[in-house]
């Protein structure tokens, strides 16, 4: 079977019971180009509460067959589908880049790979993800499984609108949970897309669901009391709504995975290139439209100016990667749309307004688009909106610092805790200061990554939960424990 879609033919519909289907709704999703502000469609399907409550219904139906289904058939399935996500791998970027304006080659390749490495790595899991036993010296045989929670549901960001599907809906469904998907508004195609390839795999109808819509959508999932679970990522304040919104209904389990004001810190014993290369690469990362972006930068003061002065060539350098997403040389695209150029550009405007230096960039790009240079201030004042808030675009502030102490208390001064780096070359410094960040995640000599096989998520107000590796699998289930009396 052929993949249907593409920039000509755009999935618009809803994805339910293994069927595209018109919405119930009236109202439509408006979606632009971020490269040319051109529109790319004005009718695609908002789901309401009827569509809602059709596919947790259709998810119910499923559900006690795929919880059934063997080990080795649900593992190919998935396996199944990872291959048909890496086959049509161009044309599943191609959808994402029309709304998100994100490269081919700096992240389209990457997120698809992501998403198909997750149902790979989960399917894995299947057989594998195994409950415990417990002595029975006192006369009880004491057994704990893993079970699927039901109908779940995963609220998806529109700067990883791919990626992170595979994060929430493949461990969901090894699991033995059906699932549905709500992409973010911004950026629904390359998700809605997905469900001729989830019929294709072999998904029982039901068991795999995409519902495309806007904050009205999430927040009926997230009220929903036939949802048992509720897996979203974006930022904390609709991430406190969530959570409100699933203890007021039927006390759904949340993972919530939030923002970030990522620090990293630079000792004067770091390898400077290294420091510069990780800090620079975290920050223009998808246009800086990343959670855990290294937005944050410390730098002691004895390699202060030579940082500076590497660390704002290296930006104009990546000034130059900027252009049409299209384009084959082009790394750095636009950001996502209006509202955010707005948003970025007015912390831009505001920073310069005493809150610290501007060092490099802070200009548009042309006049069509919402390209925008890559952006640092130093000398920031700590108590500033650019040094506190998350931006959620290529923009950074940098500091210097005289000791270990001082620079700890600042880098937990904040009710982030995603990630943190430090750059240094003494190995007791970097393992004691690891350990001293509050942070869910901790890079040293690197910073800004993930990987598959360990938990990924923050502290504080960055988030609920972790995914990634066996901490989502138990995100996905309910312990039962079970007690065998033998003295009977």
């Amino acid at each position: 079977m052929s993949f249907p879609w593409s920039p000509k033919n755009l999935p618009k519909q809803l994805f339910i019971n293994n069927e595209y289907v018109d919405p119930k709704s009236t109202k439509k999703l408006s979606l632009y180009n971020p490269a040319s502000g051109d529109l790319i469609a004005d009718d695609v399907a908002l789901a309401n509460e009827h569509d809602v409550d059709a596919a947790v219904a259709a998810a119910e139906k499923a559900f006690p067959a795929w919880k059934k289904t063997p080990p080795t058939e649900r593992r190919n399935i998935m396996t199944k589908f990872a291959d048909l996500i890496e086959q049509n791998g161009t044309a599943i970027a191609e959808l994402t880049r029309l709304s998100l304006g994100a490269p081919y080659k700096a992240f389209g390749a990457f997120e698809v790979g992501l998403c198909a490495e997750a149902f790979r790595y989960n399917a894995g899991w299947i057989d594998k993800f195994g409950g415990e036993s417990w002595p029975q010296e006192d006369g009880f045989l004491k057994i704990v499984r893993n079970e699927p929670l039901g109908v779940t549901a995963g609220i998806v960001p529109w700067n990883g609108p791919v990626g992170t599907i595979g994060l929430k809906a493949a461990p969901a469904l090894a699991t033995g949970n059906c699932f549905i998907l709500k992409p973010s508004e911004k950026t629904p195609f390359s998700s809605t897309a997905l469900g001729s390839l989830i019929k294709e795999a072999g998904f029982p109808p039901g068991v795999f669901q995409i519902l495309t819509g806007d904050g009205s959508t999430g927040a009926i999932l997230a009220s929903h009391m036939k949802i048992r679970k509720v897996s979203f990522t974006g930022s904390i304040s609709t991430g406190k709504k969530i959570q409100e919104m699933a203890a007021k209904s039927n006390l759904k389990r949340v993972t919530l995975e939030l923002g970030g004001k990522s620090p990293a810190v630079i000792f004067d014993d770091c390898n400077l290139e290294n420091a510069v290369t990780w800090t620079a690469n975290a920050i223009t990362a998808n246009t800086g439209q990343v959670c855990f972006a290294a937005s944050r930068v410390y730098v002691q003061e004895g390699i202060y100016e030579k940082f500076i002065q590497k660390y704002k060539e290296a930006m104009q350098n990546k000034a130059k990667e900027v252009g049409n997403p299209e384009d084959e040389g082009t790394n750095i695209g636009p950001l996502v749309d209006e509202a955010q150029f707005k948003r970025v550009s007015g912390f831009i405007e505001r920073g310069q307004k005493g809150q610290g230096k501007l060092l490099v960039g802070g200009q548009r790009i042309g006049d069509k688009g919402y390209y925008i240079e890559p952006t640092v201030f130093t000398d920031v004042d700590i108590n500033s909106e650019i040094h506190t808030e998350e931006i959620f675009g290529p923009v950074s502030v940098v500091r210097s610092f005289k000791t270990e102490e001082e620079i700890m208390k600042l880098s937990n001064g904040t009710n982030f805790g995603l990630m943190a780096g430090v750059f240094t070359q003494d190995i007791n410094k970097a393992l004691r200061v690891a350990s001293d960040f509050e942070s869910g995640m901790v890079g040293i000599n690197c910073v800004s990554l993930m990987f598959m096989n360990t938990p990924f998520g923050g502290s504080k107000e960055s988030g609920i939960g972790r995914e990634c590796g066996i901490h989502a699998l138990r995100a996905f289930t309910e312990p039962k424990t079970i007690m065998v009396n033998l003295n009977y």
